[in-house]
């Protein structure tokens, strides 16, 4: 949140400065480390909007990679985010990384550190990070999750790579259609009214939303931007609430696999939380954010049935959270004692099946959408020149 703070400077000059701070108080720190004392705070309004393009600016990831660049290099934590912040330009992430190097002089954990700025560190990350301060092992709690976030990017790139192609055809064989059926058309159908014959029935259909088109084009595409725009909205909400894979596990040929990819997405957190020593139950509970509502509500319950001593294998079988394979790879990782390692492998297993999944989609869903546009232009094109060729026919 920003706060605008009124400060007195060492020669007792009064500035206003304006600061990124978790509270009132980390605000004062903040002016504090300027070798400013603060007057008085007051928080700044900001749109929940904008607060969150900033904290998609702060990459996770690179972070991540670069921290354990340094560490791996034998650069101690506090030393490798002063790094970092040394050689920082960006305002945001300046202020994230100073608000680091503050709670760490003070003497707090890394991992508190991380939770109180959530806007920036999720609560995996921040779970990681316990883990690791248990363990004393930070290169490799880091290294676990710059490997899951490059899985769980690759496979989103997948599905947003293949989704590209299909939706720049959907908009041209929309441009083509609107073109011909709202411009050709009713300047053919100024020929055929000269000519005084009677045309074929579909023809006439369709010179006549051409005509209907052309004569009310400002009214057509007002609609046409309010529909864009009220689907545009409607996706938005969608995507906020988390329905859309909610809607896309009901299609018949796609839910199944959806449904794959939120489990493998669970199953490769959970994998990479117990294997960085946390238990099972705090492991769940860290884990309910990677999943939709309707698995989280599953998930609670398996939750609690791990509570009272249940197999997790049991609990997950019970509420839906397994397949036939996942659920005997979860057997034989508890019988072994390596689960976090079994629920990795699982979570990979998942993602080969749907990257073949993807690939095959594409390549049969693009020439059967090529097919229909191409049949729907050609009807177009073929409906406007029948009564040329009946003229034509007559003549002879």
């Amino acid at each position: 949140m920003r706060y605008q703070v009124r400060t007195l400077s060492a020669s007792n000059a009064i500035a206003v400065i304006t600061v990124d701070a978790h509270d009132e108080e980390d605000a004062r720190r903040q002016a504090d480390n300027q070798a400013l004392r603060a007057i008085s705070v007051r928080p700044i309004a900001t749109d929940r909007r904008l607060a969150l393009s900033r904290a998609t600016r702060f990459s996770l990831l690179l972070f991540s990679q670069e921290m354990l660049a340094l560490v791996k290099a034998g650069l101690s934590l506090y030393e490798a985010i002063e790094a970092l912040r040394e050689k920082e330009t960006a305002a945001e992430v300046c202020v994230v990384l100073d608000r680091l190097l503050a709670a760490l002089r003070e003497g707090r954990r890394f991992s508190v550190a991380l939770a109180e700025q959530g806007s920036y560190f999720s609560p995996l990350y921040v779970g990681l990070m316990q883990a690791a301060e248990g363990t004393s092992d930070l290169p490799r709690s880091l290294a676990r999750f710059v490997e899951y976030q490059k899985r769980v990017d690759s496979i989103r790139g997948k599905v947003v790579s293949a989704s590209i192609y299909p939706l720049i055809l959907m908009v041209v064989g929309a441009a083509v259609t609107i073109f011909l059926v709202c411009y050709v058309v009713p300047r053919f159908a100024l020929v055929y009214q000269d000519t005084g014959r009677d045309l074929p029935w579909l023809s006439q259909v369709m010179i006549s939303w051409g005509q209907l088109a052309a004569k009310y084009a400002w009214e057509f595409a007002g609609g046409a931007v309010a529909s864009a725009l009220a689907v545009s909205v409607g996706v938005h909400r969608l995507l906020r609430n988390g329905n859309v894979g909610r809607l896309a596990s009901r299609l018949p040929a796609i839910g199944r696999h959806v449904q794959l990819y939120e489990l493998s997405r669970l199953y490769i957190t959970l994998g990479m939380l117990l294997e960085g020593g946390i238990p099972a139950t705090s492991a769940l509970e860290t884990a309910c954010a990677t999943v939709s509502s309707a698995t989280r509500g599953r998930l609670g319950t398996a939750g609690e049935q791990i509570r009272d001593g249940r197999p997790l294998s049991v609990a997950f079988e019970a509420n839906g959270l397994t397949t036939t394979i996942s659920l005997r790879m979860l057997r034989v990782g508890e019988q072994s004692g390596q689960l976090g390692a079994m629920l990795t492998q699982a979570a990979e297993f998942y993602d080969g099946d749907i990257s073949r999944f993807v690939e095959r989609f594409t390549k049969t869903f693009e020439p059967l959408l090529m097919t229909v546009i191409g049949l729907i232009v050609g009807l177009i094109v073929v409906l406007l020149y029948m009564p040329i060729f009946d003229l034509a026919g007559s003549l002879q």
